[in-house]
């Protein structure tokens, strides 16, 4: 991670302004603590035997899924324990009625705003390593390529051994000495993104802009580099999520996430984009061939990835019971795809879910989940939107505290779009995207740049060309 500059504030009035919830209503924390003394019984394989382990940004406590990566005589074995959330959730009650409102967690620099109450999503339901947990358990096979040849999905107690995050795993794996539960993620990993050009998925590697605390009370803006393991890790998830798209597909049955495939005068626009910034492009070459070669670091790189986001527009949750629907694919991954990862944090997961269970296990899909296909792709798309704008508001909050005081300053920056007489930036130090006036700005191009205004109170900063 690279750091910054620091900055203190109070993200109070931006709450106020979303009306996000403070805290739940006493009868949801009554049922979620009967819940956590009585989950919903049902029969349980014991795979408390299987090493699990969890990868998750340092600190976070929601932890939805734990793996164990083994190589085999044929290929590879994912095991993928997921947190069983439905166990905690009576269907119909105010658990459930209260996440259907919320949608999903929504994530600030203060505190997250949970989707269920935290003595379900940070104890009795977290993956937390040392404890017996109820999850439900992926059991995906893949050949050497790593494309998949088997998929078993059961419910199960798990306990994870360890919990790591990105870095630590990295650094263990560069040292030659990965975790054993792990040690097979890299060659998987490797394996399943190539297997994802080859598919046609779009993967953008724009800088990340991320908010913590420091030690004195303020805001550090960064950006954080994603490592490989983000990635690798990253592979699993959409491994399991495909099997589950195929699970509910073959079933006729299910929700999934969905994006129309970029229309050919699109595509035709970025190889004029990348003509234009000088980037090769060969003639063969697919969109996520020329993308995956790309070097992410490069000013000229980051602005093509940044004109790449216009072709990835539309995504959806697709809900079907019965007859397909026209679109079953996302372009973006490069086939059919179903959130199943994250129901700790994403409302949509838990009922993709049950119906996985109920076909995997020749059941009939419970009524309530059936019935839930009706409203859960808009409550999903309404969380979607409203965690987008959250995020922005809180990044551009924090760049204006941290500019506030540099009013005339010169800065670095990469031109990621430019029209006539302005264009959209990266500051590099500190990591701001932002405006920028000026004549005759080009794409790609890195230029020096003046902090001409700043208002915290609108979260806006103004540059001009230095």
């Amino acid at each position: 991670m690279i750091r910054t500059h620091s900055a203190g504030g109070d993200f109070g009035p931006l709450r106020a302004e979303f009306s996000l919830p403070e805290s739940f209503g006493p009868d949801v924390l009554a049922e979620a603590e009967a819940a956590v003394l009585d989950p919903l019984a049902e029969r349980r394989e014991d795979a408390t035997d299987l090493p699990f382990v969890t990868i998750d940004p340092p600190g976070a406590k929601d932890l939805d899924q734990a793996m164990v990566v083994e190589k085999t005589a044929h290929g590879f074995r994912v095991h993928y324990a997921i947190a069983d959330l439905a166990s905690f959730v009576p269907p119909g009650g105010a658990l459930d009625r209260e996440s259907r409102l919320r949608g999903q967690t929504l994530y600030l620099p203060d505190g997250n705003v949970p989707l269920h109450p935290p003595v379900l999503s940070e104890g009795a339901a977290s993956l937390l390593p040392g404890e017996i947990r109820p999850a439900v358990l992926w059991t995906i096979e893949t050949d050497e390529a790593g494309e998949p040849t088997a998929t078993r999905v059961r419910r199960a107690l798990v306990r994870s051994t360890e919990q790591f995050d990105y870095e630590t795993v990295q650094a263990a794996l560069d040292a030659g000495n990965p975790h054993p539960s792990v040690a097979a993620l890299p060659e998987l990993g490797r394996r399943r993104r190539e297997l994802a050009v080859r598919r046609g998925a779009v993967e953008l590697q724009l800088p990340e802009q991320e908010i913590s605390g420091d030690p004195d009370g303020g805001w550090v803006l960064a950006r954080r580099p994603r490592t490989v393991v983000d990635a690798w890790n990253a592979e699993i998830s959409l491994l399991t999520g495909m099997a589950a798209a195929k699970i509910m597909i073959d079933a006729r049955i299910g929700v999934l996430r969905t994006l129309p495939d970029p229309e050919p005068e699109a595509v035709d626009w970025l190889r004029r984009s990348a003509e234009a910034l000088g980037i090769a492009w060969a003639p063969e070459a697919t969109v996520s061939e020329f993308l995956s070669r790309l070097d992410p670091g490069q000013p000229a790189s980051m602005a093509l990835y940044a004109d790449t986001t216009r072709l990835l527009r539309g995504a959806g949750y697709t809900a079907f019971d019965g007859e397909l629907p026209a679109l079953t694919t996302h372009a973006g991954i490069g086939g059919a795809y179903a959130h199943v990862t994250a129901p700790i944090r994403r409302l949509v997961d838990r009922f993709a879910t049950e119906i996985c269970l109920a076909v995997s296990a020749g059941r009939d899909v419970p009524a309530w989940v059936r019935a839930a296909l009706a409203d859960v792709p808009d409550r999903m798309t309404a969380s979607d939107t409203l965690a987008a704008k959250v995020e922005r508001a809180c990044i551009d909050q924090v760049e204006a505290w941290v500019l506030a005081e540099r009013i005339g300053g010169e800065f670095s920056a990469v031109v990621l779009r430019a029209d006539e007489n302005k264009a959209e930036i990266l500051v590099e130090d500190p990591t701001v995207m932002a405006k920028c006036a000026g004549e005759k700005l080009t794409a790609g191009e890195r230029i020096g740049v003046r902090l001409t205004a700043v208002d915290v109170e609108k979260r806006k900063v103004s540059f001009e060309r230095a």
